[in-house]
């Protein structure tokens, strides 16, 4: 499957900056520490895009942003990813800041600064931007609080009727039971979405289940038309469809540095190859390689190297 259409993937959501924190101690109330300090382009929606563009897949984000400094380099570092950019500029709030505290597994906890993003209204939209790509993805940072919740609706009832497909990544556990996990669910389903691409904590915040299989089972009862991207972590990714058939990739041996964006990683690996090929083996073999290469580098979106070209070259040259 081919596309010469110069927008395939469309990203709507959060574009920000982020500061790694990665004590090399205990971090004591009062005390001090040292430990690695990044500030490097983030946002989930932003990654997404960037990761896609990376396999070759052409790509769009929408979003809103600080008229400042850091809106202004945000969106050259996105830019500069082959992303093109749709950028609402604002006056009144912040381009948005993210602080990931990594832990000496390579866990992150995260703390989002409410900025620009969060501020964007169904009347800002760029309708014909929108409508211009065959495939729109959301993450739930555009869903739990509104705005901006109001403008992603607006914006997936669009695509929908444009006939694009639509993907969600469901973004945060902690959100999710902190909004509601009925209120979330029955949010879900205002949209008709195709592609669903949790991760295990997310999953079980949903559906209450512990074993990827139950998960999995529930996904498909109570969305039964959305292909569900199960992201397991070090177990890799099963896939089931709604046509039955069930796909499983391992990960791969990296170690783990630091998680933050990893799921963003995989998403845009995947969609940008699935989008462009249909091939739903080689699309998340390329992204347990994307995602992979993340976990064991600090951010979401840190410089392409040799090693990062020779993972992805074959998925590429497919697309």
């Amino acid at each position: 499957m081919t596309d010469s259409a110069k927008n395939v993937l469309i990203a709507l959501g959060d574009l920000t900056w982020d500061v790694l924190a990665k004590p090399d101690s205990m971090l004591l109330p009062g005390g001090d520490t040292t430990g690695v300090m990044k500030l490097m382009g983030g946002g989930s929606a932003a990654n997404v895009a960037a990761w896609a563009a990376r396999v070759g897949c052409p790509t769009t984000f929408v979003g809103k942003v600080g008229k400042d400094r850091f809106g202004e380099m945000a969106e050259q570092e996105l830019s500069a990813e082959g992303v093109h950019t749709e950028l609402i500029w604002c006056d009144s709030h912040p381009t948005g800041v993210i602080l990931a505290l990594i832990d000496q597994n390579g866990q992150r906890s995260m703390l989002s600064g409410v900025g620009a993003d969060f501020y964007l209204y169904p009347s800002e939209l760029p309708t014909q931007v929108l409508t211009s790509g065959r495939h729109l993805h959301l993450t739930a940072w555009s869903l739990f609080t509104d705005p901006p919740r109001a403008a992603a609706l607006r914006a997936a009832a669009l695509c929908e009727r444009a006939g694009m497909t639509i993907s969600l990544d469901p973004g945060s556990f902690q959100m999710i039971s902190q909004m509601g996990r009925g209120d979330f669910i029955d949010l879900m389903h205002e949209i008709e979405f195709d592609i669903l691409l949790p991760n295990r904590d997310e999953a079980h915040a949903l559906s209450g289940k512990k074993d990827p299989q139950a998960m999995l089972k529930w996904f498909r009862h109570e969305f039964p038309n959305a292909m569900v991207v199960l992201k397991l972590d070090r177990e890799g990714v099963m896939i089931d469809t709604p046509q039955g058939e069930r796909i499983q990739v391992s990960a791969t041996q990296d170690t783990v540095i630091d998680a933050t964006g990893a799921g963003d990683s995989f998403g845009g690996a995947f969609l940008g190859v699935y989008l462009r090929t249909g091939d739903l083996r080689v699309a998340a073999q390329c992204a347990v390689q994307a995602a992979g290469w993340v976990i064991s580098r600090y951010g979401a979106r840190a410089p392409l190297d040799n090693d990062l070209r020779h993972r992805l070259e074959q998925y590429r040259q497919l697309v």
